[in-house]
């Protein structure tokens, strides 16, 4: 395994990180969740991501429960906020009041006294900045949490985080955006602004939701049990903007590539992820042990300049690059 700072912080993080973003509490049982836990461990991961939304906290627990035992000082927990976790109107969002009351329900799902890092999940409209911030704040100063990051905010949302957060002293070192050799939206602003600020990103689909892996065929119908068919999590209407037979043709011809490295397709499409310098850490999820240990195998890979060049020339066609795709629910007229 490989370590990279995680923005400008002295914060080091496993540059393959574990998520679980769907399957906890939701597509795999916990049995299941716990042994692929068990496999990024095995492999040195030592980044653990999840979320007080997925699975409605399920998942903060069962990760919590697969880490019990491990030496706190040994791993990193992110976790995040921003999702509905109740029913009630306060119950969202990074007011002050949502913030107070979702860092404690994290913190005891997963058993934990703080977490390494606590993001704000999206942007949120409804709310001044600077009282989230200053939410923030009072997280960190608590030792509740040590850093703090964004999730999906566009790069002039994070440049203002930015000036709020230097003047309370927060460290504010990450952004966490969807990426991918498809999914290319934040080359053109935010990984840019990252950069200039001492940001990080860490990425999530760095295999595009599966799509990366090869085993969705043009013009056949998905494999039973894959994310494409998970119409009641969620999956299949996330992967649905890349399910077109031009999509997953092009795909295809990236199996030579893998090949001739001696790695699964999987496993590429995370090397290449982590070829952009700016990226701290790729994100990957699993409902088997062994998907864990394929794209662990990007650990480490350094892909020549040539080789990266004809995978994007495979995908330029076909990647979404737009930024405006870079946004938060907005209830606003």
């Amino acid at each position: 395994m490989e370590f990279r700072h995680l923005g400008r912080s002295g914060l080091k993080i496993s540059e393959i990180t574990y998520g679980n973003w769907i399957t906890h509490g939701g597509q795999v049982e916990a049995d299941a969740a716990h042994a692929c836990v068990r496999a990024a461990l095995d492999a040195g991961v030592t980044t653990f991501d999840t979320a007080d939304g997925y699975a409605e906290g399920r998942a903060e627990q069962v990760l919590g429960e697969a880490l019990a035992g491990e030496p706190r000082s040994s791993i990193e927990i992110f976790s995040k906020v921003y999702w509905p976790t109740g029913r009630g109107p306060n119950d969202r969002g990074l007011s002050r009041k949502h913030i107070r009351d979702s860092i404690d329900g994290s913190l005891r799902r997963l058993g934990t006294d703080y977490l390494d890092l606590y993001q704000a999940h999206r942007y949120d409209y409804e709310t001044p900045l600077e009282e989230t911030m200053e939410a923030f704040a009072a997280v960190v100063h608590s030792g509740k949490a040590l850093y703090i990051g964004v999730s999906e905010w566009r790069a002039e949302e994070i440049r203002a985080a930015k000036v709020l957060a230097d003047e309370l002293h927060v460290p504010l070192v990450s952004n966490q955006p969807q990426y991918s050799a498809l999914y290319r939206v934040p080359e053109a602003e935010v990984i840019p602004t990252c950069r200039e600020l001492g940001m990080s990103q860490v990425v999530f689909s760095p295999i595009a939701q599966g799509v990366l892996t090869g085993k969705y065929q043009p013009g056949q119908p998905p494999p039973a049990g894959s994310r494409a068919t998970d119409e009641k999590g969620g999956g299949a209407n996330f992967i649905s903007r890349l399910m077109t037979d031009d999509v997953l043709t092009r795909v295809q011809e990236l199996r030579p590539i893998a090949d001739d490295l001696g790695l699964s397709m999987a496993a590429l499409a995370v090397a290449w992820v982590l070829s952009e310098e700016n990226v701290a850490a790729a994100i990957i999820g699993a409902s088997r042990p062994e998907q864990v240990v394929d794209n662990v195998k990007a650990a480490g890979v350094e892909l020549e300049a040539d080789v990266k060049a004809r995978i994007d020339e495979v995908l330029a066609p076909v990647a979404l690059t737009d930024p405006a795709l870079t946004q938060s629910p907005d209830p606003r007229p």
